[in-house]
């Protein structure tokens, strides 16, 4: 009984102990000030009930100091609180510190809430970030197209981080700017011929303006030759001509078929009236034969001039 009593107590001695320990971290406020962080224990007690991690404060604390750096531990319980990385701002400091680049808690800080990588910044100040664009088209004046791919070093503009534009942007202005060039100049060849042309009437636009990177060069990596598009307009104009010809000479047969038909109808009409009047003939004749103003003789005479025609109407058909 009394080795089982020992040993209750032992278990609930190491859990009180484990317990106790959870509550006063004693080996993390000793290990923060051996370090040098000037942190006391109800402080650490507290964020334990304002559920903030003491050990991330602690460490980031500890890092901080040991590179020189002056952090509150205030400021940084806060900026746990509004779902910040405590570490990465601490090792983004660090590194700005380092390589003499002027950023504070708050301005990191900033960075950090807005979702950028605060760390991944500062290593983009120290050492320049390379994007490739993609295939970027254009036609020069002569109608060649010219396809361009273009290599654009860029670094952090920390001041620019919040609210400033991100890679998008710069590939957007980028590819206008070459698309703006190409465009601009009399030949192809000429383009060919310079393509460092186009690096630097790109950079005099200023395309960095209002991003978060400060554009270092744009060299531009390759130049292929695409279609005659000059040539292609020119047959699309030539076939839109060809349609449009064709189109009003069928308009203008159709109004040819359409006054000939009219023609045709007006020649049938006087044929009518024609052969109307031939067919009055006889009863004129017949009523000037009952009137006496024409003789049985008169008749014959105008008989014989009749066939007299017709006959000379056939020998000259022949």
């Amino acid at each position: 009984m009394a080795i089982q009593f020992i040993i209750l107590w032992a278990v609930v001695g190491i859990i009180f102990l484990i317990v106790f320990l959870w509550f006063f971290p004693v080996t993390l406020w000793f290990q923060a000030l051996i370090s040098g962080v000037k942190i006391s224990l109800i402080q650490l007690i507290l964020m334990r009930w304002r559920k903030v991690p003491p050990g991330t404060i602690v460490m980031a604390m500890i890092t901080g100091t040991k590179a020189g750096l002056k952090l509150d531990a205030n400021e940084l319980e806060a900026h746990y609180l509004a779902k910040g990385n405590v570490p990465k701002v601490v090792n983004a400091l660090v590194s700005a510190d380092k390589a003499n680049i002027v950023l504070d808690f708050k301005m990191a800080a900033a960075i950090d809430l807005a979702g950028r990588d605060v760390f991944e910044a500062v290593q983009m100040s120290v050492n320049p970030k390379v994007i490739n664009t993609p295939p970027v088209t254009a036609v020069a004046k002569d109608g060649i197209q010219l396809i361009a791919k273009a290599r654009v070093t860029v670094r952090a503009n920390i001041k620019q981080l919040v609210g400033g534009a991100g890679e998008e942007t710069v590939l957007a202005r980028v590819g206008e700017g070459i698309v703006s060039s190409i465009g601009s100049a009399d030949s192809h060849k000429m383009v060919l011929e310079n393509p460092d042309s186009i690096s630097k009437v790109v950079l005099r636009k200023g395309l960095d303006a209002g991003t978060a990177f400060e554009i270092l060069s744009i060299d531009i990596a390759d130049i292929d030759i695409g279609k005659n598009i000059g040539a292609y307009l020119q047959m699309d104009q030539a076939n839109a001509d060809k349609n449009i010809a064709q189109a009003r000479a069928e308009e203008r047969r159709a109004m040819a078929v359409a006054l000939e038909q009219e023609m045709k109808a007006k020649a049938q009409e006087a044929r009518a009236k024609v052969i109307e009047a031939e067919a009055e003939v006889p009863l004129a004749m017949a009523e000037a034969f009952r009137n006496g103003n024409l003789g049985i003789m008169d008749y014959y005479r105008m008989k014989n001039i009749q066939a007299d025609t017709e006959m000379r109407e056939n020998i000259a058909k022949q």
